[in-house]
């Protein structure tokens, strides 16, 4: 199957990809519902989201920070190197994730389209003012814009905000026009993400699933492989370059 697979990869015309929180589990980023002993008794949707920040915004950003700071600490694993490798050789044309790190770019992958924002970024809640961060904020005291004052904000998409229009077309565009995609560690349920795979389906295209664990993609998967992604990925992109070299 493997020779298969990279044959495919080669010949493919528009290779995309789409990456969840496993792929990042692999760099020993903790996951959203991780056992820290300060978070453990919250839920992400008690946290990450418009009327928490609202209500309490210094316990948010402290969650936050905390969250930064774990993941400004970790680096990238086989997974984002083999991602970032396949599009140096100009075979992957573009990686959607769902992650808020940015252990793709750190890797080396250029067009990665995050889908629910990026840790890295900080917004103002009133001007237009964006930026990215090299460390999290000391918090407290609160982070303020330093355009207008107003309160900042982790640029991420909260539960019950809508993704950027202009981000979900981007990604939308790309799996029109793809005829393989690979998804890997995505539980695929979160929309509108779950639902990309679906498109290049439709169009024709082939879907290669890498998780160790079953997902509703699992049935309309043309390859599904129970494995991790950075064993996986990394199988198939050595061959890939030899192949190419």
């Amino acid at each position: 199957m493997e020779e298969k697979l990279v044959k495919m990869l080669i010949e493919s015309k528009h290779l995309v990809a789409l990456t969840g929180a496993g792929v990042s589990a692999e760099s020993g980023i903790p996951t959203f519902r991780g056992k820290d002993g300060l978070w453990n008794k919250y839920s992400p949707e008690e946290l990450a989201n418009p009327q928490a920040f609202a209500k309490d915004p210094e316990k948010v950003w402290r969650w936050y920070a905390w969250r930064m700071e774990k993941v400004f600490g970790v680096e990238p694993n086989k997974a984002h190197y083999a991602f970032a490798e396949l599009e140096r050789m100009g075979i992957l044309k573009c990686l959607i994730t769902q992650n808020v790190d940015d252990l793709h770019e750190r890797a080396g992958s250029r067009n990665v389209i995050h889908l629910h924002g990026s840790l890295r970024v900080v917004k103002c809640t009133s001007c237009e003012n964006s930026f990215e961060v090299q460390e999290p904020p000391k918090v407290p005291p609160l982070p303020t814009c330093d355009k207008c004052g107003s309160l900042l904000r982790p640029g991420v998409v909260w539960f019950g905000e809508m993704l950027p229009p202009d981000v979900l077309e981007r990604a939308m565009r790309e799996v029109e026009k793809a005829d393989v995609i690979i998804v890997a560690g995505t539980s695929a349920v979160v929309q509108p993400a779950a639902s990309l795979p679906l498109i290049v389906k439709r169009n024709g295209g082939v879907i290669i699933e890498i998780n160790p664990d079953e997902t509703p993609l699992t049935a309309i998967a043309d390859y599904s492989l129970r494995i991790k992604a950075g064993e996986m990925m990394e199988s198939l992109v050595e061959p890939v370059k030899k192949a190419l070299s």
